[in-house]
């Protein structure tokens, strides 16, 4: 049923005797630049289109302004008590999502979605329709940096890692400008293809991405060179996270020997083998540390740390605060930037 619903309502939006009525949910840390990749091709296919074809309210959990991961804070048009009918919802979380714990937003979404609204979630906000068991069933997607932490809380659901996934009622992007594709997307589907190029072009979106694109640079592009032999190697590395590979195995798997392979390390991305193999275990360290509860052993023996003291004082060494410091200091973030930054508004009312 539900399958039916979301693709005739956007079949048949262009059809519609009133707008498309969008409801945005912000939750503190939420990244300025996914909301307004996602905000902005709707006001600019009402100017396009030269009527109102989009209608969309801001929304929060409750009467606070909603801060951002910049320190700017929006203030909402609503709060989710308010009764107002959407025909898509969009979350919209950043930080530390897998942290979220309000049982009266996952309710409220819960309810929303049984009503026939497409729910969709923006980043990191995947985690939260994940939580509210609406993504049960259905193909989705998340932020890149999200992903370890969130397949290792819902290793049921089934996420692709793409741009973006519309699967029947649900929408999920990856977030960043993702957000402006998927968008694109919407709206042809909505009022067809030559709309949606005019707000791409409006936005100086050369190329359109599909949502099955790759969120991530190629391995190449981000390490920086394009030699094979180490863009392999990287490669090895970073599937072998939890049980890292001895020198002489990743030489003897890239057919060169140990020494050479340092001097190739050392030539292209200025740096040794352990060196490169350490910052890749520890940063995703740091991302389970921030976005999962697993203990602090968990996470060690997960990247490959089998004593907890010589992880600790690895990690100690790169990001000059022990891992239990970290975690803890981790949800003041917004508690801070509430305290030095609250005068700083942006505002999002109706076009």
């Amino acid at each position: 049923m539900l399958k039916t619903t979301f693709v005739i309502q956007i079949a048949t939006a262009s059809n519609m005797s009133r707008p498309h009525r969008f409801g945005f949910l912000l939750i503190d840390d939420f990244a300025l630049m996914s909301y307004a990749a996602a905000v902005e091709p709707l006001r600019a296919a009402n100017i396009l289109a030269g009527r109102k074809l989009y209608e969309w309210s801001l929304l929060s959990i409750d009467a606070d302004a909603i801060v951002s991961s910049s320190g700017l804070s929006a203030s909402a048009d609503f709060t989710i008590q308010h009764r107002t009918r959407y025909d898509t919802i969009l979350v919209f979380a950043g930080g530390n999502p897998a942290s979220f714990a309000e049982p009266k937003t996952l309710a409220w979404l819960r309810r929303q979605a049984r009503s026939g609204c497409a729910i969709g979630a923006v980043s990191g906000a995947p985690f939260i329709l994940a939580k509210a068991g609406l993504l049960d069933g259905f193909r989705s997607t998340i932020h890149w940096e999200h992903m370890p932490a969130f397949a290792e809380a819902f290793p049921e659901i089934v996420s692709t890692g793409t741009l973006f996934e519309i699967d029947r009622s649900r929408l999920t992007c990856g977030g960043g400008i993702a957000a402006l594709d998927m968008m694109h997307e919407i709206i042809r589907r909505d009022h067809g293809e030559t709309l949606a190029a005019r707000v791409s072009d409006w936005y100086l979106q050369t190329a359109v991405r599909l949502g099955d694109s790759t969120q991530r640079m190629s391995l190449p592009e981000r390490v920086g060179t394009n030699n094979r032999t180490v863009i392999s190697a990287i490669g090895s590395m970073e599937r072998h996270l939890a049980n890292p590979l001895p020198r002489n195995v990743l030489a003897k798997a890239v057919k060169v020997s140990v020494r050479q392979l340092e001097r190739l390390f050392m030539s292209h991305i200025g740096t040794t083998i352990g060196e490169h193999y350490m910052s890749l275990r520890l940063a995703r360290a740091r991302t389970l540390l921030r976005q999962t509860s697993l203990l602090l052993l968990q996470i060690g023996a997960e990247c490959g740390f089998s004593n907890s003291s010589h992880f600790a004082k690895v990690y100690r060494m790169k990001f000059g605060i022990s891992p239990s410091r970290d975690r803890a200091s981790g949800g003041d973030k917004v508690r801070k930037i509430r305290g030095v930054d609250r005068e700083r508004s942006i505002s999002a009312k109706l076009p």
